[in-house]
């Protein structure tokens, strides 16, 4: 399975909306030609890869402190 877990993936992050928006901007910019954080295979997705990246750790985030305006 190419997939990470959800258990894992909650661990990295505080909330399943803050997972989902940094997978799809991730995701973006590696459609857009950025450079994978991680090894890859032809088969994975760009998807998968944030997922991954996000999993292992090499992606972080930043909450604002007082929220979006």
């Amino acid at each position: 399975m190419n997939k990470p877990s959800l258990d894992h993936l909650m661990e990295r992050v505080d909330s399943k909306y803050t997972l989902v928006v940094l997978a799809a901007k991730r995701a973006r910019e590696l459609m857009d030609h950025a450079q994978p954080m991680i090894t890859t295979t032809k088969s994975m997705k760009p998807v998968s890869i944030a997922l991954r990246e996000i999993e292992e750790g090499k992606l972080n985030y930043e909450q604002p402190q007082g929220g979006l305006k």
